[in-house]
Parts: C-alpha cells; structure tokens; sequence
C-alpha cells in the first residue's frame, strides 16, 4: 500500500493533514481502532519461545551462557521481527493491488515491478491469486487509494479501494493473510468493519495534496463494504453484515473519544510528581500541653 501524502508518523499515532503544507490534525482510522487493542503479551511469549526452539545455534549453546545469551536475545525480539515481516509483505500485496486497478483505468502503472518484486521473495502466488479473483468477480475499478475525511467526528484515512462488482458499489478493504493447514486464507478480524463503516462515514475526499482540495464524498450512500482476505492459495471476500454498522460506527466514535482523552491527558502535563522529603524536624513530637494551675480555677469552681 503506497504511503499517502498527507499521512504522519506522530507521538499520537498515524495522523492526517488536511494539505502538504499544514501540521497534521486528525487520527487515521487504524489509530483509532488501536485504541482498542487487547494485550498481546501471549503471543509475545510464544514467538519468543517459538524461536528459542527453532534455532540453529541452540544445540551448539547448550552449556555455553554466553551463547544461550545470545540465543536468548535474538528471540526476544521474534515477534517484533515477525510483525515487521508481514507488514512489509502486506505493503508489496497492497501496491501490486493498487497497480492492478490503475492499468485497469488506463492511468500510469508500475505493474511488472510489482509483481516483480513479489516474485523476487517468493510472494508471486499473492498476486496469482488476486489476478484470479480480480477477473472472477469481474471487478471495475473506480477509485483506488483514496483519502477521506470525516470533519465531524476528527479522523481521516486511505481507502484501498472503490470499485463496481456484479452492478453494487463496493468499499473494499484488502488483508494480506497467511494460510491455515488446510490451504484456506486465515479469516479476517472483525475490526475490518469498523474500518470500512468509518470510510462509508467519510464527509469528503482528497482532490490535490498539495493544494489542499477536497470534494464531498460521493461513495458512502449504502454501498457494499468488502474485506478481502488475500492469502497465497485464495483470496476470500467478506460482505460487512448491514445488520450490525450502527454497533460498529458506535464503536469507532467511542474509540474517537477514547483517542481525544488520551491526548488531553497528555498534554495537560506531568501526570507523576515527585515528592521531596518533609523539613527536617517536622517529625518531632507536639510539645505537651501545660497542666492548669489552681490559681486559674474560679472560687468555688465546680460546687453548687
């Protein structure tokens, strides 16, 4: 998936500018749909632990610290490698995608590097599978990588594509997945669908970077939201159930909230202040109160 141009890498997350010219505003999609995220400290340890077997040097640094140091540290960091890895091959699957579409509307294309490079890491059967289904469904590209924005509620992104399929207008949302043991494309994560009912939510979309123009969104009046899973033996479209947007849109403006908080908190200041010892001496003990001397009682003080 090509960057687009008005996206930054921020503090707070993946954020959107409304011009080249202009400081980012608003989160993206997928930063506020991160702000859902569950702990993934299981899997961390698994990949970890995953790699410590499969390494090579593991037999030869039995016995060794130094070594099984070494073996140590290089799996502490698999699940950061392994993320990096798809995301990567999720990018080349993207751009092939986009490249697909563009040749489709006879504009400029880089479609043999594309497919090229996947070739390059053995990723070829990516773009088989998505020739394959491309022409199955017919598919009649109208827009690929556009860019939204939603003013009302503050968040922008970049959708993969805007296409026809069998006469229906279509959001589409592409996922790099790997493939099970039975040769089937891992199933998509139902967060897929607040990410294309924020795109069917958008209020305008990007005419010119550099200028600054944006249009009113011609594509959100009910289409069909796609999520497509694109895997090396298949590549499985799913149709986002029109029965449960309202719940999903809920959602992503909660999750909205939730991102805006987070940065008020932030930028009210330090949320920790360090505490000095007390002065010295303010430990001692009170000093004791004088007793009543009799001369300050009253005459006949107490009796009737």
């Amino acid at each position: 998936m090509t960057e687009p141009a008005l996206a930054h890498a921020t503090e707070y997350g993946r954020m959107y500018s409304r011009s080249l010219s202009e400081p980012p505003t608003v989160p993206s999609i997928t930063t506020v749909i991160a702000q859902g995220s569950t702990s993934l400290d299981g899997w961390h340890s698994y990949m970890a632990a995953s790699a410590v077997v499969k390494d090579p040097k593991l037999s030869a640094a039995l016995g060794n610290p130094s070594a099984l140091r070494g073996v140590v540290k290089d799996a502490s960091s698999a699940s950061e490698r392994y993320r990096d890895a798809a995301a990567e091959r999720g990018t080349r699957v993207h751009f092939y995608a986009e490249q697909v579409a563009l040749r489709a509307l006879d504009r400029a294309h880089e479609l043999e590097r594309a497919r090229e490079d996947l070739a390059s890491r053995g990723e070829h059967q990516f773009a088989d599978r998505f020739d394959e289904w491309w022409k199955l469904y017919e598919v009649q590209p109208i827009a690929p990588e556009i860019t939204v924005w939603n003013a009302e509620v503050g968040y922008a992104g970049t959708l993969d594509l805007v296409a026809r399929i069998g006469g229906r207008l279509c959001l589409i949302d592409y996922k790099t997945k790997k493939t099970d043991r039975d040769g089937q494309v891992k199933p998509l994560d139902d967060k897929v669908v607040m990410q294309l009912v924020a795109g069917m939510k958008a209020q305008e979309s990007l005419v010119d970077a550099g200028a600054g123009i944006w249009e009113p969104w011609a594509y959100g009046q009910e289409p069909l939201l796609l999520g497509v899973a694109v895997g090396q033996t298949e590549v499985r479209p799913m149709r986002a159930n029109p029965a449960v947007l309202p719940q999903h849109w809920f959602k992503f403006c909660a999750l909205r909230r939730v991102w805006q908080t987070s940065m008020d908190a932030i930028g009210a200041g330090r949320a920790l202040l360090p505490v000095p010892p007390p002065p010295v001496g303010a430990h001692a003990a009170p000093a004791p109160e004088a007793p009543i001397q009799p001369s300050a009682v009253p005459a006949g003080g107490g009796a009737n």
